[in-house]
């Protein structure tokens, strides 16, 4: 009985026609207007050789010239640091960890946990983590993610220098762009006071689709700006439709869309097949998961992301730690969960969000979500400054705790490629 009413989830092949009949019909409004703001720039294949010459390390290192020379020479000692081999090495890392037992133990590099901070707001923190990583033999994260204004750091010269310094450390980046509801346009948003109105994907009200792809091919060709957060399903289904049509975006869905079960995790899967491009290939690049979810539910997905042939392609990014104030409930570490699961499930990032809770609940400012909106400016002239940079060490160091208790289960991380070695 179990087998035939399966048997009833089948889908005919004529929906997919039916689907194929609205994305190719030239009246179908929602195409077409993708397909005008992708005119705007270019043919796809000319977007991407832009957005490849944009984002080269040359161009980008005259960029930060123009714009901020004293980065230039952050930059410089970056990548002098990076060549002398400056950093610790993982077998290093291993033998601090494990003493002579680190040369007998066989490491899971299979399932390698990619170790991810958020968020990066200035470049700055960026040499500053690196001196004290240098100092004290630790490691710099693999993967960083971004939630400031794209404008801000646009005009202070901050986005260029960190898409260098990126490439020097060999380390990935995801920017957040400003089109994400919060310019007043939506109205479940009015400052803190309504943030959770941001919670559920509301936060691309309207044509605000259209605007994100926008602002997405101008910072892709301008300056080869490839990975930014998705908060909605509305600009997700335009990613997806972006990649088809052939220009090389990629994205991660936001905590904030709340894929907290493998049923929308199947949904938002079933959406990354049906718009892959024949060679298999999708712009769904990480899938950050809701706090709440389990092991149990993570493995489960595990199980679909393989069928559908996105193991290898497709993340998942799992809050370890979070910030104190203004997301969950506290205290929130999920590091013991992620060393139960990185041996069973393949392409994991932890992401730390929060230093640790013992450390972070007892600073003077504790970490808070809400920095993330705040303006340069207004941080300098507060006197917040280095609260919010011993905030962002707080969460490397919670990073390299969770290396730490992988390497003592045998398990592996990934850091900076090009650092540690």
């Amino acid at each position: 009985m179990t087998t035939d009413i399966r048997r009833r989830l089948a889908i005919p092949a004529a929906r997919l026609d039916e689907l194929n009949a609205l994305l190719l019909d030239p009246d179908t409004r929602v195409v077409n207007d993708i397909l005008a703001v992708v005119a705007r720039h270019g043919t796809p294949e000319e977007i991407n050789r832009r957005a490849r010459e944009a984002g080269r390390l040359p161009v980008l290192l005259e960029r930060v010239r123009a714009a901020r020379p004293d980065y230039l020479a952050d930059l410089e000692w970056l990548a002098e640091q990076r060549d002398r081999g400056a950093f610790v090495s993982v077998a290093e890392y291993r033998r601090s960890v494990l003493g002579e037992r680190a040369a007998t133990t066989v490491f899971h590099d299979e399932s390698a946990v990619t170790l991810e901070v958020s968020a990066l707001q200035y470049f700055p923190w960026v040499i500053a983590a690196a001196r004290r990583a240098i100092e004290g033999r630790s490691l710099l994260p693999g993967r960083w993610i971004r939630v400031r204004s794209m404008k801000e750091q646009e005009a202070d010269g901050d986005l260029p220098a960190v898409a260098a310094a990126m490439q020097i450390i060999g380390a990935s980046v995801v920017e957040t762009l400003d089109t994400k509801g919060t310019d007043g346009s939506n109205v479940h948003l009015d400052g803190p006071a309504t943030i959770t109105g941001y919670f559920g994907g509301v936060g691309q009200p309207n044509d605000h689709p259209l605007r994100w792809l926008d602002e997405y091919l101008f910072y892709y060709t301008t300056y080869g700006v490839r990975q930014v957060l998705n908060v909605n399903s509305g600009t997700v289904l335009a990613g997806y439709i972006l990649h088809r049509l052939g220009v090389d975006i990629e994205f991660k869905i936001s905590v904030f869309m709340g894929n907290d079960n493998p049923l929308a995790a199947l949904w938002t899967l079933v959406g990354a097949k049906l718009f892959a491009r024949d060679d298999g290939s999708t712009p769904l690049v990480g899938f950050n998961w809701s706090n709440s979810v389990d092991n149990e539910t993570l493995e489960v997905t595990a199980a679909i992301r393989r069928a559908l042939g996105f193991e290898d392609a497709v993340r998942f990014e799992h809050h370890i730690t979070e910030t104190q104030k203004s997301i969950v409930r506290q205290p929130y570490d999920r590091r013991d969960e992620l060393v139960d699961l990185a041996g069973r499930v393949v392409n994991i990032s932890a992401k730390h969000e929060g230093g640790d809770p013992v450390v972070d609940a007892g600073r003077a400012h504790p970490s808070d979500i809400l920095d993330y909106f705040r303006e340069r400016t207004e941080v300098v002239a507060s006197g917040d400054w280095d609260a919010l940079l011993l905030n962002f060490l707080d969460k490397v160091d919670a990073t390299n705790h969770t290396a730490r208790a992988l390497t003592e289960h045998g398990l592996s991380f990934i850091a900076a490629r090009n650092l540690h070695r």
